[in-house]
């Protein structure tokens, strides 16, 4: 039938750790395996480098600090760089103010960047930039300048 062995992978596996709604972490936070966030980071996230981590952070999650995990799936919001060597997932809540480094990215629309989108592949990098009025309100295609 029709969409049979087409699914895209998804990197949600498993979650190990929980940061819980009510919860707020003062300080870096190192990690490997899977991470949920729906409390509050005020320190950089960081994937132990090699692993195959991911990174979910809910509509209720927050950070304040850089990220720098292979696989993200953000719904909530950084204030902060975001780095991913594999894959980030962008849901219609996500915020980010500051710039996004990907090799793949899917952004829904509703998701926000203040900042550059960094793309790069290992060989090479493009940078493209937006704000948050372009990409959140739908108009990022009418410019006049």
């Amino acid at each position: 039938m029709f969409g049979q062995g087409t699914k895209r992978k998804s990197v949600s596996a498993r979650v190990d750790t929980i940061v819980g709604q009510n919860t707020r972490i003062d300080g870096d936070v190192h990690f490997s395996g899977g991470l949920l966030i729906d409390g509050t980071v005020k320190g950089r996230v960081i994937a132990e480098e090699g692993s195959a981590s991911v990174l979910t952070v809910s509509e209720h999650g927050n950070i304040e600090g850089d990220v720098h995990v292979p696989n993200v799936i953000l719904n909530g919001s950084v204030i902060g760089d975001v780095r991913s060597d594999e894959r980030i997932e962008m849901a219609a809540k996500a915020r980010v103010t500051g710039d996004v480094y990907y090799n793949l990215i899917e952004m829904a629309m509703g998701a926000a960047v203040n900042g550059s989108l960094l793309h790069s592949d290992g060989s090479s990098a493009s940078v493209v930039s937006f704000d948050r009025e372009q990409i959140g309100s739908g108009n990022g295609g009418d410019h006049n300048t």
